[in-house]
C-alpha cells in the first residue's frame, strides 16, 4: 500500500472567533497536530455557528477533491448554538462512528465532561471529516486518540 499524503483543511467553528471577539486558539492547535503527522495544510477558516454555512464549507472542501481530511474544532457540545454535528450529518455520505467513539472513550479517561460531546465523523467522496471539541485541550486530546488511524483511513479513501 502506498503512503498517501494527508491534505487537510481545518475549520474553526466559533461565533466569537468568527467576528473577532476572541482569538482562535484551537484551529492553530489542530494545525500543529496535523503538521506533526506531516500533513499538508490546504486551508484554514473560521466560521460562525451557523448550520447551513458549516455544511456548505464542508461540502465545498470535500467536493473540490483537494483535501482528503477536513477537521472541525468547535460546536460539538450541548449549547443551542452548537450545530457542527448536525451540519456534518447533513453532508456526509457514510458515518465513521468508531472514530467518534474512540475519541469519547479516551477523553472520558481524562474528564467526565467528554460524555457531553456530540462529535461526528464520516466521509464524503474521498474526504474524511472529523469533529473535534472547541477547547485547545479537548481538540488536542481527541485528535491524539485517533491520530494513529488517520494515515490508514486516508489511504483507504484514496483507493
Amino acid at each position: 500500500m502506498s503512503k498517501t499524503t494527508i491534505k487537510a483543511v481545518v475549520l474553526t467553528i466559533s461565533d466569537s472567533a468568527s467576528c473577532g471577539e476572541r482569538e482562535d486558539l484551537s484551529g492553530p492547535a489542530v494545525v500543529a497536530e496535523l503538521q506533526a503527522l506531516k500533513a499538508e495544510i490546504m486551508a484554514t477558516e473560521i466560521l460562525p455557528d451557523e448550520r447551513e454555512q458549516i455544511a456548505a464549507r464542508l461540502r465545498h472542501h470535500a467536493d473540490a477533491g483537494e483535501a482528503n481530511l477536513i477537521v472541525t474544532t468547535g460546536g460539538t457540545g450541548l449549547s443551542l448554538r452548537d450545530v457542527t454535528p448536525e451540519a456534518t450529518k447533513d453532508i456526509i455520505q457514510r458515518e465513521a462512528p468508531g472514530l467518534a467513539e474512540v475519541m469519547r472513550a479516551e477523553s472520558l479517561k481524562i474528564t467526565p465532561l467528554a460524555a457531553l460531546s456530540r462529535a461526528v465523523c464520516g466521509t464524503r467522496n474521498r474526504a474524511l471529516i472529523i469533529n473535534l471539541p472547541g477547547s485547545v485541550r479537548g481538540a488536542r486530546e481527541n485528535f491524539a486518540a485517533i491520530a494513529r488511524t488517520l494515515p490508514h483511513a486516508i489511504s483507504l479513501l484514496s483507493e
